[in-house]
């Protein structure tokens, strides 16, 4: 097979062959190979380890475990019960339940260089306002992340690692990047679940302000904001403007992709993602309860 060619069906089946061989050396390859295949390989062997061949499900077994591929939906299940909420580690789990093979270090690399790139532009001292002003140039001129306008009900949307490779997304994720960059510059933005169209929070400064991410990082006044929210009810529209929790984004963001997934026909996907919006509004109720 040439480098970067896609392997067929006809190798998998060859894989799946070699599976129950008892040369440590076929194994090896048969490791390698899979290491190399990540995404399909995890769903290769998942899918054997589900089957009605128990005896191929116990070697696919063998080999998810000596991988450390162990059930992505299950982990990000483990991280809801946990009430340990981190923005950036929950974000990622979600993404490895359809994308197992991705490395996490690439991604968290570049979120690194995005912020290393803005504290050689903001000048000292500073606010956070300014702070923004340098991150709108860039996170949507210099790197050209951008609003995913004709495709906006693509999946791909949704899952923070590949936003940041294709640098285009829904507003929830543009504004998760814009989040996580702040934070390792040393300043707190916060999540603000609008309806129809997320955006961020400032609040460290006398008077909030709000940044649109559609919008190539628009700075929207409070007075903005209420304006915005007028047609909700009074009793509703000031909720908005204050941020949410970490667990309010995340479920936000699976509800996205239930409804993506659903459009696309994929009610096996549609339903998982459901099935974490309940996951975690059953473990919040708990919590209340406690």
């Amino acid at each position: 097979m040439s480098h970067g060619e896609k392997p067929n069906n006809s190798v998998w089946l060859a894989i799946r062959s070699l599976l129950d061989d008892e040369s440590d050396l076929v194994r090896q390859n048969v490791e390698s190979f899979l290491k190399d295949n990540k995404d399909k390989g995890y769903s290769f062997l998942h899918e054997l380890t589900e089957g009605n061949d128990a005896f191929l499900a116990k070697h696919a077994q063998h080999f998810v475990e000596k991988l450390g591929w162990m059930d992505a939906a299950d982990d990000f299940i483990r991280f809801i019960r946990s009430l340990r909420y981190e923005l950036e580690t929950g974000w990622f789990l979600l993404d490895r339940v359809l994308h197992p093979g991705f490395e996490t270090s690439t991604y968290t690399f570049l979120l690194d260089q995005l912020a290393d790139r803005c504290r050689e532009l903001i000048l000292q001292p500073s606010t956070a306002r300014k702070n923004c002003e340098v991150l709108n140039r860039v996170l949507f001129h210099e790197y050209g992340f951008r609003g995913a306008r004709e495709n906006f009900d693509n999946p791909e949307n949704s899952f923070l690692h590949l936003v940041l490779e294709r640098r285009e997304g829904l507003p929830i994720t543009l504004c998760i990047i814009y989040i996580l960059v702040a934070r390792r510059l040393g300043f707190e933005l916060d999540p603000i679940g609008t309806p129809g169209r997320f955006m961020v929070g400032c609040f460290s400064e006398s008077r909030p302000f709000y940044i649109d991410c559609w919008s190539g990082g628009r700075i929207l006044e409070l007075e903005q904001m209420e304006e915005k929210l007028s047609l909700l009810p009074d009793n509703e529209s000031g909720l908005f403007l204050l941020p949410i929790t970490i667990a309010e984004t995340l479920s936000r963001c699976c509800r996205n992709l239930s409804r993506q997934f659903s459009k696309l026909d994929d009610s096996k996907n549609s339903r998982l993602f459901e099935s974490f919006i309940d996951e975690f509004e059953r473990v919040h109720q708990e919590a209340s309860n406690a």
